[in-house]
């Protein structure tokens, strides 16, 4: 372990996996704040969990009363006269429903009661009204539903307002009717107490006192969507002023257990469970439910209130069932969006909390939650951070999406099958981010190598060799191959004398003014250097990539190089006193070209014969006097892109084959040397028809004609030679060099 984070520290991948960590420990803090974007995403994956992972199976308890269009169509437009109210509690009652609760809140006096009507009439029209033969009982609508309401299982909804504004409005009276749950509190040592964990209203909307006074509970219907406007939780208990309301869902509940206790479970957070009865209700810290849906509208019976009125309903429908008297109808808004529906019965909502409890199908969010929640971010985050650092590109995104794909289904899994949900979303974010950053350093840190590579190699290769690299990598081959190549050597003629004469310092310099524009010369015909031996240059076309034409880009360097060092000299006689003399040798061929050396230390290069032979050619043009001097293959690869001049048929050291050997130079030169190049090509064919004393005569002019006595001074040597002692028929001409 100990080496392995030695390694870690010396590796060059530490600046990214320093970056994943840190990155990952930001997230993490990002986790702690919350925001309210992440909220919105982390709600958006919980939707479609639960509606992947959702029971459509329910206790069957549960009914709803539908005051739905039908209902309204028949009996009129809501609200109904309180009368036709309680026929409709009484007849439920009396199929057997276990208990009622009336998702509405019924807050006014009934402005059809007789009793009112004659009031009304009175006070606005000064007229007496009586209601002959209208039984006592039917006088008074509200009266008569508190009758019904009295000693029986009905529950009256309620309305919390959380606004000061409304408070202030309706006066924040305290005494009206609402009913409190008898809570125990079971608090952990340094839990809030209830008031400071609990949602806490500042008002209610409440029922007519005489209707609340006659009701055997009442529960508040208040159910605030998260900020997306989704419904996904419900407060289950409310503080108003120091006492613990129930919800309308679970005071039902509650009568028709026929158990008013609730105990309520605090920890150091808040709010932990709720226990009624066996269950164990999980909550949030706010006492609020986490609604496990089972799905789209009418997954519940539903009965409608007309049906009921007239007696159409069965009543095996309502028997022991938990019945909620609501409405489905668009016009009287009471409808919710919920993960499965945009709209989706409110009252239907109290049904699916209660068959939560009734079936102990509850989705939970744990309290280990956010702690498993940030390490499984955090490993993400160290996976992905290991897997970018150190593995190659190809081998990144089959894991990645391994990754993601195992976050998806773990998640489903335990959502489905444990009931708890565990968030995927910030090791996603941090897989996400990781992956996305330190992606962008390895290609940025990868740029920045390759601008190195390339700023190195632009020393060795002509710029558009090296794009030709970059856009076609497939064309670059290091591993070594056979492959026809033109090769050059060119050398400085007595380079070591003439260094005698300088100081070190004035031989770097003068090095570095010779060889800089050689080398930007061959650089720039597509050449790649091979390297610098002392004064002496290597280069060779047509690797690492494919350079079509080499031969000819090739001459065409030594030409200029030749060129160039004319202009050359007049600044080193300025700056030195000195001038250089250069001979260059270019021969083309098959060759081995690719990284030659250990394992350990090797250099890309080439070797074989035709390298030898280009380095043997440039040897020979001190022997012959001339700057440059090409292979025959050369001069066929050409053709007449540059002008030539045969000079000998040789065979040099090392080969036994002869090979004629040529000065090249551009056509406007050759058009300035006319005269010697005819000359030199008359007196040569004399010399290889064996007459060697007009052969001798010929070169005698040249030598007067051009100076040049070292070529023409040699082939004078030959003549007198061969013709004192004439040859055999046999003879071929070659002259066969025994040195380099």
């Amino acid at each position: 372990m100990l080496k392995l984070f030695k390694r870690i520290l010396k590796s060059d991948k530490l600046p990214l996996l320093f970056t994943g960590v840190c990155t990952s420990l930001l997230l993490v803090a990002l986790y702690l704040l919350q925001p309210g974007i992440l909220r919105f995403l982390d709600d958006k994956i919980y939707d479609q969990q639960l509606r992947r992972q959702h029971s459509a199976k329910t206790s069957g308890v549960p009914v709803i009363v539908d005051i739905d269009e039908k209902s309204l169509a028949a009996m009129g437009q809501w609200p109904w006269p309180r009368y036709r109210v309680a026929l409709l509690l009484e007849k439920i009652h009396r199929a057997g429903a276990l208990a009622v609760g009336l998702d509405m809140v019924l807050a006014e006096p009934d402005r059809t009661s007789p009793v009112l009507l004659k009031r009304q009439l009175k006070r606005d029209l000064r007229v007496n009204v009586d209601f002959t033969g209208l039984p006592k009982a039917l006088e008074d609508h509200d009266v008569l539903l508190a009758n019904e309401l009295r000693g029986k299982p009905y529950v009256l909804g309620f309305f919390f307002s959380f606004s000061k504004a409304e408070a202030d409005q309706q006066g924040r009276a305290l005494d009206c009717g609402i009913k409190p749950a008898q809570v125990s509190v079971l608090a952990a040592p340094g839990a809030p107490v209830p008031e400071r964990t609990l949602h806490s209203a500042l008002s209610a909307v409440c029922p007519l006192p005489i209707l609340a006074d006659a009701a055997s509970a009442t529960g508040f219907f208040n159910a605030t969507p998260d900020p997306d406007g989704i419904l996904r939780r419900v407060a289950l208990l409310i503080n108003y002023h120091g006492k613990l309301y129930p919800s309308l869902a679970l005071a039902t509940l509650m009568q028709a257990a026929g158990d008013a206790n609730l105990l309520l479970k605090l920890d150091a957070l808040g709010a932990e469970s709720l226990r009624f009865g066996g269950s164990a209700i999980p909550v949030d810290r706010a006492g609020q439910l986490l609604v496990n849906y089972r799905g789209g509208p009418g997954m519940f019976r539903y009965v409608s209130a007309v049906d009921i009125l007239e007696g159409k309903a069965d009543p095996a429908l309502l028997n022991g069932k938990i019945v909620f008297i609501g409405t489905s109808a668009a016009g009287l808004r009471d409808l919710r969006a919920t993960p499965f529906s945009a709209a989706y019965p409110g009252v239907e909502v109290h049904a699916a909390i209660v068959d939560n409890i009734l079936t102990q199908d509850f989705i939970a969010i744990p309290g280990y939650a956010p702690a498993l929640e940030l390490a499984v971010a955090i490993l993400a985050g160290i996976a992905i951070t290991l897997l970018v650092c150190w593995a190659r590109a190809v081998w990144i995104v089959v894991p990645l999406a391994g990754m993601a794909l195992g976050l998806w289904e773990g998640t489903a899994y335990l959502l489905g099958h444990q009931r708890i949900y565990i968030s995927p979303l910030y090791a996603y974010i941090i897989l996400a981010a990781n992956f996305a950053l330190l992606t962008f350093l390895k290609f940025r840190r990868e740029e920045k190598q390759r601008r190195f590579i390339q700023g190195a190699f632009a020393h060795y290769l002509a710029p558009a060799v090296i794009a030709q690299i970059y856009e076609a990598p497939e064309s670059l081959s290091l591993r070594g191959e056979e492959k026809e190549i033109t090769v050059m050597f060119a050398d400085v003629r007595d380079f070591t004398g003439l260094s005698e004469t300088l100081s070190p310092t004035q031989v770097t310099d003068l090095l570095h003014d010779y060889l800089t524009p050689m080398t930007k010369i061959i650089t720039q015909d597509m050449g790649t250097l091979d390297k610098f031996i002392g004064d002496a240059i290597m280069a060779f076309w047509n690797a690492p990539v494919d350079v079509p034409g080499h031969q000819e880009k090739a001459l065409g360097s030594a030409v200029r190089m030749l060129a160039r060092l004319k202009t050359l000299n007049a600044d080193f006689q300025k700056k030195f006193g000195c001038a250089i003399r250069i001979g260059i040798g270019l021969h083309c061929g098959l060759v081995r070209v690719g990284n030659m050396g250990s394992a350990d230390l090797f250099d890309y290069t080439l070797i074989g014969d035709n390298v030898n032979l280009a380095s043997r050619l440039e040897g020979l043009t001190k022997h012959y006097g001339q700057t440059l001097i090409i292979s025959q293959a050369m001069r066929e690869a050409c053709g007449d892109a540059y002008a030539y001049m045969e000079l000998d048929a040789v065979c040099v050291k090392g080969k036994s084959k002869p090979l004629a050997i040529h000065t090249a130079m551009s056509h406007a030169e050759a058009a300035e040397r006319a005269e010697e190049i005819a000359g030199h090509e008359a007196a040569l064919a004399l010399y290889r028809a064996m007459r060697f004393e007009e052969a001798g005569q010929a070169f005698a002019r040249l030598k007067d004609l051009t100076g040049n006595a070292t070529l023409y001074g040699l082939y004078l040597e030959r003549c007198r030679a061969l013709a004192e002692h004439p040859p055999g028929k046999d003879w071929d001409g070659v002259c066969t060099h025994t040195s380099k």
